[in-house]
């Protein structure tokens, strides 16, 4: 039998990570006018934080799909389109992650992934957008708003695109939001109290994207 406090931080984690799953939100699908961006999942990374009473608990999702089309001139060409594999969570603690694939979380086998697709890209800001699009966790969706900044955008010298295999731009988005896990029927009951485990779940998503 899993131990109250631990099963309460394993939720936290849990449900930070599907929070998460929010994040991967960087990833769009090409649009017809919009460069399509190729995410390189080993320089991009799907995490998550959650209050285990007053302790933040981190973890994150090692397998995920993000498709990115981004146009700088006209942001409402762009999209965003993400894929996360609940499988793949990972909170340092293989017991934990297999409770929170569990029915008493995430229901794994059932529900396999969690996906967000942009209906609308804005620039808020100086290299700051908002994608808008529903978030779906469990099979609930809900309309979520993703805050995107664009940390920056390289052109590769000739040499160092061939060595590259032909990358001519790198760019990096970080996206950041929260959710509440309750919303989306991640780790109720009494054993999962809002007194131990918090009802916001911060997200933090990290992509680093090349276009040839």
């Amino acid at each position: 039998m899993l131990n109250p406090l631990s099963t309460h931080r394993n939720l936290a984690l849990g449900f930070a990570l599907a929070a998460t799953v929010v994040l991967a939100p960087l990833a769009a699908p090409a649009s017809a006018e919009a460069a399509a961006w190729n995410a390189d999942p080993n320089h991009s990374e799907v995490r998550f934080a959650v209050d285990h009473f007053f302790t933040p608990v981190t973890g994150r999702f090692g397998e995920f799909e993000i498709s990115l089309a981004f146009d700088a001139e006209n942001p409402a060409n762009s999209s965003v389109e993400a894929k996360i594999a609940i499988a793949s969570i990972d909170t340092g603690n293989e017991r934990r992650d297999g409770h929170l694939r569990s029915g008493d979380f995430f229901e794994a086998e059932e529900h396999p992934y969690m996906t967000f697709k942009s209906n609308s890209v804005e620039k808020v800001g100086e290299n700051e957008f908002v994608a808008r699009g529903p978030l779906t966790i469990k099979g609930t969706y809900k309309e979520i708003e993703l805050p995107i900044t664009l940390l920056g955008v390289k052109e590769l010298p000739e040499e160092m695109s061939q060595m590259f295999g032909g990358i001519k731009q790198v760019a990096s988005f970080k996206a950041e939001t929260t959710i509440d896990r309750g919303e989306f029927g991640v780790g109720v009951g009494d054993w999962a109290s809002d007194l131990v485990i918090g009802d916001e779940v911060e997200i933090e998503i990290f992509v680093e994207a090349n276009r040839k």
